[in-house]
Parts: structure tokens; sequence; C-alpha cells
């Protein structure tokens, strides 16, 4: 049997890209809310806000914690699997990586600690600062990441000499076409992934009349974000979308399952894409819409899969049918949100017992959009790893064989089970334990208790009963 190493590398980096890119965008929003939850109980002093967000901390530590785990071998994926990428974009991605590290990760790990331990042990505005700062090194992360990821789908600000990319502009590289728009859509992602955790599992504790008054503040603010969130990331994907069409045409043209360059084009709603036959079977779909949505014009002409080699032409089926989930969850979740601000509105959030089983079940919805949200992107560029500069298989480390990817691969996916399931075992543990009375702590102001002096502990030891002194 071939075993083909372009291939096998290009499915060992979509399972661990796969796998990595659910927690961190679970925890860029989850730390966000965490840190508006920590500025309210500062405020108002009351113990359901500081209970909820000791709460979701616990459950950010673990879900960071397997962000983390689960991240660490992309890396070395780059060296290992992709040498010629790597050699060829060091002088790009190289530095732009290592800012992740030294502006991001260290932010995030020097202020985790404070968050995770330091509630009734530090000042509370100290306390407070670190849960922004988690919150900010998120999304500074984020910000890196994505802007090396879209100079891969936009390339500006270099040229190549030699085989090697040299930046000429780093303001162009970093500030790259798509990057505006992906690092939007990706933040309004993640305010919706944790979002929707955050309201499903409030409306757990609701149903199972579990901390309830802290349970519903968490679910009326969520709800309300969410009606405000989700049409916004329709209209921020809409813009997305035009800029993908004007730097990656054969991208938007499998993602319509589009052929033939013409107008009047047609948003299909189904359709079975052939790829060898170059057309589609079975297609319903609504007449212009296509044409509106992307030139704004009923008559637009759209640019089709026919236009483009075969060879530079992305996987159709695959990206039509994940556009489609990622858009039709997307429409759902649009639907809840309001359907929720509306119960909220109207003081009928806690009658509702099936919004609350909708909500619970809605948990998964934000992970898969963004999971079919990420195949779009990548594969839509295909069969280039650097968009119109370099393909996978010149990327490819040369003298890489098919059977060493298979095995690194089974590898990596035992040891991905393992954590995942760990991951979920501690996760578990932490919602059924649930949203707990935290520990008196501090004075009357809040500050953490000064050390007793020598003449308090006489005394103290002194009224003390022998049987107790320790």
């Amino acid at each position: 049997m071939d075993l083909d190493p372009v291939f096998l590398s290009r499915l060992q980096f979509a399972f661990v890209v796969s796998f990595h890119a659910i927690f961190p965008v679970f925890t860029i929003g989850l730390a966000s809310y965490i840190a508006v939850l920590e500025t309210i109980s500062l405020k108002t002093g009351s113990p359901h806000w500081e209970r909820l967000a000791a709460f979701w901390t616990k459950v950010f530590a673990v879900v960071f914690g397997m962000g983390v785990v689960s991240g660490l071998v992309m890396a070395f994926q780059f060296g290992t699997n992709w040498s010629n990428f790597a050699y060829a974009s060091s002088n790009f991605l190289g530095p732009i990586l290592a800012y992740e590290v030294v502006t991001a990760f260290f932010l995030e790990a020097a202020f985790l600690g404070v968050l995770l331990f330091g509630r009734g042990k530090v000042p509370p505005g100290l306390h407070l600062l670190s849960a922004y700062m988690v919150a900010i090194g998120t999304f500074i992360s984020s910000f890196w990441i994505l802007s090396a990821n879209s100079w891969m789908q936009t390339p500006t600000g270099f040229e190549l000499r030699e085989g090697m990319v040299h930046v000429t502009s780093w303001a162009e590289a970093i500030f790259n076409p798509s990057f505006p728009y992906r690092f939007a859509h990706m933040a309004l992602a993640s305010f919706l992934t944790g979002g929707f955790v955050v309201a499903g599992v409030s409306a757990l504790y609701l149903l199972r009349g579990h901390a309830v008054e802290s349970a519903e503040r968490a679910l009326k603010m969520t709800l309300v974000l969410l009606a405000v969130i989700a049409p916004l990331q329709l209209f921020v994907g809409d813009m997305h979308g035009l800029n993908t069409l004007e730097h990656q045409p054969a991208k938007v043209a499998a993602m319509e399952g589009h052929w033939e360059t013409g107008g009047q084009v047609p948003l299909l709603l189904f359709a079975l894409p052939d790829q060898q036959a170059e057309e589609n079977h079975l297609e319903v779909g609504i007449p212009k819409l296509a044409s509106v949505i992307l030139k704004h014009d009923p008559d637009g002409v759209v640019q089709g899969l026919k236009d483009f080699a075969p060879e530079e032409r992305p996987p159709v089926a695959m990206v039509f049918w994940s556009f489609r989930v990622m858009v039709g969850i997307g429409m759902l979740m649009i639907l809840v949100g309001l359907w929720g601000a509306w119960l909220v509105w109207s003081g009928k959030l806690r009658s509702s017992p099936r919004f609350l089983r909708l909500l619970t079940w809605m948990i998964p919805a934000p992970f898969i959009a963004v999971l079919a949200g990420w195949f779009v992107t990548e594969i839509g560029r295909q069969p280039f790893l650097i968009y119109g500069v370099m393909t996978a298989t010149d990327a490819v480390t040369p003298s890489l064989e098919g059977w060493m990817v298979l095995l690194t691969m089974a590898g990596y996916i035992a040891v991905y089970a393992v954590v995942f399931t760990a991951g979920l075992h501690y996760l578990r543990k932490v919602i059924q334990h649930g949203i707990t009375e935290l520990p008196a702590h501090g004075d009357d102001r809040g500050r953490p208790k000064r050390p007793l002096s020598a003449v308090e502990i006489e005394a103290k030891s002194s009224s003390t009963p022998p049987f107790f002194q320790s």
C-alpha cells in the first residue's frame, strides 16, 4: 500500500489543529467573562457574582491546561513534517511565533496563578487585575496566531529570494488583507462559544434547582450578550466572505459549489458536488441569492471553479458542506439568542423548561461550528500552504516517508485520547460539584488578614483550652 507522506502529514496536522482549536476558542471567551464577573463582584460586593467567578475560573483552569498540552506538538510538526515550509517562511513566522510566546504566554502564565490561587490571599484589586491580564493575554495570543495564519491565506509585505521569504514591510505582513476580518470573526466566535457553554451549564443548574439565584443571574446576562453577538457574527462573516472572494475566489467558489462563471448565481441549500464531473447533483437553491450576497446585485457575475486549473481547486465537497454546517449552526444561534433575550425581557425564563433544555443541548454547537469554519478556511486554500506561493507538496519534508507519519499520528491519537478523557473527567467533576459557597476570608474591607503579632498569638493561646492547642 502506498502511504502518501503529503496526505498523511496534512491529515495529522488537521487532527492536531482540530483537537487543539476547540480549547483556545473557549478559553478566550471564558477569560473575558471571568474578568466581567470579577469586576461586578468587586463593585457590588454580592457573593453570587464571586461564586460564579470562582466556579468558572476552575473550569477555565482545566480547559486552559488541555489547550496548552494539545498545542505543544504543533510547533514540532513544522520541523518534522513541513521542514521546507518552516525554512522558507522562517524570516516571518519565526519572529511572529516568538512574539506570541513573549507577549502572551508569559503574561498569562504570570497572572494565571494569582487568578487561580490568589482569592482571599492578595488584595481584591490585584486579583481583579490578574483576571484582566489573563483575558488580555488570550487575545494577544490569538492576535499573533491569527496574523501568522492569515498571512498564509493572503501573503503580503514580503518578497522571495532564493526560495526564502524576506519581509519587506512588517506592517503589511502582520496586518495582511484577511487578518482584520478573521480576527474579528474569531473573537466573536470565542464569545459565542463561551456564552453558550455558560448558558447551557446555567440552564442545567436551573433545571436541577442548584444555586438557582447565581445560575439565573449568569444565564440572563449571557442570553442578552448572545442576542447581540450572534447577529453581529453574521454581519462580520459576510464581510469576511467578501474579503475572501477578493483574495481567494477559488475558495468561495468551492463554498458555493459554483462551477461556471456567470451571473444570477443561486444560493445552494443542498447539493452533491462531483469534482471529477465538474458539476453538482440534486441541487436545491434559492435563485440569484448567491449573486446578491457576494456582489450585492442579482445579476452579479461570480467566478466559477472551472476558471481554475483542476490541480488548483480545493476539495469541493468538504468545503461546501463544512460551510453549510457553520452557517446553519450560526443561524440556530441567532434564533436561540433572540428567543432567550425575549424570555429574559418578559420574565418567563425560569418558567420555560423546554428552552432551558435546548440550551443544554446547544453546548456542543459552537465547537462544531468553529471546527467547520476551520475546515472551510484551511481546506479551502488547498493545494497551497502559502496561498499562491507554496503548495503542500513543495512544503513537506523531502526525506519524510508515509510510515513515519502514520506511526507518529497513532501516537498523537493515543496521547490526545488520554488528555481529552482526563480533561472531560475533571470538567465533569467540577460541573457536578457546582457553584458552591466560598469560605470566608479577609477582614471587613475584603483584604487578606494580616499576620498576628507575637503578643496576639500569646494572648490567643492563653485563651484557648489546652486540648485544642497545637
